[in-house]
């Protein structure tokens, strides 16, 4: 039990370090774009979107890596054991879509429990991100001085 706890926290640390830099390297870069600054936005959201799914992808890969260990579970229903499986299982876990085709069995339940869990603090943050570069940039878009 203390070893899917330890890779789970492993897991979530790639994940939040990925959305950090991500989230860095926009706030450095979207200033200097020469583009309108409404259309930073458009960027903004892009990088978010890139960022989420680099993050999808590393739960992905731990979730195939897992099965095929055969220790720590699996996913059963509508799976073939593929990595394009383990990825659509993952970006369900990671919006808290959970469509239900796809169900977790054994100690790999923790690890898309905790998915969907860092999926919602991730998305939370890319969702302010996006709302104080809009108020910057829309501002600017508009004619009016940024706060």
């Amino acid at each position: 039990m203390l070893l899917i706890f330890s890779i789970n926290a492993i897991i979530v640390a790639i994940a939040v370090v990925i959305h950090y830099e991500v989230l860095r390297v926009l706030t450095t870069h979207l200033p200097r774009l020469p583009v309108r600054p409404r259309m930073r936005v458009a960027y903004g959201v892009l990088g978010s979107m890139l960022a989420h799914l680099a993050e999808v992808w590393v739960f992905a890969i731990a979730y195939y890596l897992l099965i095929k260990t055969g220790s720590f579970g699996q996913l059963e229903g509508n799976f073939d054991g593929s990595l394009r499986d383990c990825a659509y299982f993952s970006i369900t876990a990671y919006s808290s879509l959970g469509t239900g085709d796809i169900a977790p069995m054994g100690l790999i339940r923790f690890v898309a429990g905790m998915e969907a869990l860092c999926g919602l603090v991730l998305i939370t943050w890319s969702a302010s991100f996006m709302f104080i570069e809009m108020q910057r940039y829309w501002s600017i878009g508009s004619g009016n001085r940024p706060p």
